[in-house]
């Protein structure tokens, strides 16, 4: 029975100094635990990664654009959902294709959001461009970063 014990307090002090870095933990020469930032704590006291968003760009009607998600930290055992909301001039289902909420975040810490833009129904005349902003949500299980929004222009088609 005490060789177990032993075995026991062994793989539990490995499995604290292996989750240590992923953790950002460390004592303070003050004493006590440091590292975690209080704009990421939950109501619970855990630290949430914090996810900000960024476009990759204006697009061309009848081409597809994306918002691009950067969860920090990534998570090491798996992804989280995370909420946003549609806003700007541009009309879903007739400037773009609806995108529904929520987008997933892999294990990589990124996600995607893809705008795939429609053919201009409101004739070739009207040659003005539109936006579409997508601002995150809070949601269980991350805290909102900065940028919390990020906008697209659709273009007219050249």
């Amino acid at each position: 029975m005490k060789n177990q014990n032993i075995v026991f307090i062994a793989i539990a002090c490995a499995l604290a100094f292996a989750l240590a870095p992923v953790t950002k933990a460390y004592i303070s020469p003050q004493g006590g635990p440091t590292g975690a930032s209080n704009a990421n704590l939950s109501p619970e006291g855990e630290n949430l990664p914090a996810i900000s968003i960024y476009s990759a760009g204006n697009i061309p009607r009848g081409k597809t654009g994306s918002f691009v998600l950067d969860m920090k930290p990534a998570l090491a055992l798996g992804g989280t959902y995370v909420n946003f909301k549609l806003s700007g001039t541009a009309v879903a289902g007739v400037d773009y294709v609806a995108v529904a909420s929520p987008v997933y975040i892999g294990q990589s810490g990124k996600g995607v959001i893809l705008i795939t833009t429609l053919p201009d129904p409101r004739g070739s005349f009207n040659r003005q461009a539109y936006s579409v902003v997508v601002t995150l949500e809070p949601g269980a299980g991350y805290a909102l970063g900065e940028p919390k929004s990020a906008v697209i222009w659709i273009k007219p088609a050249q």
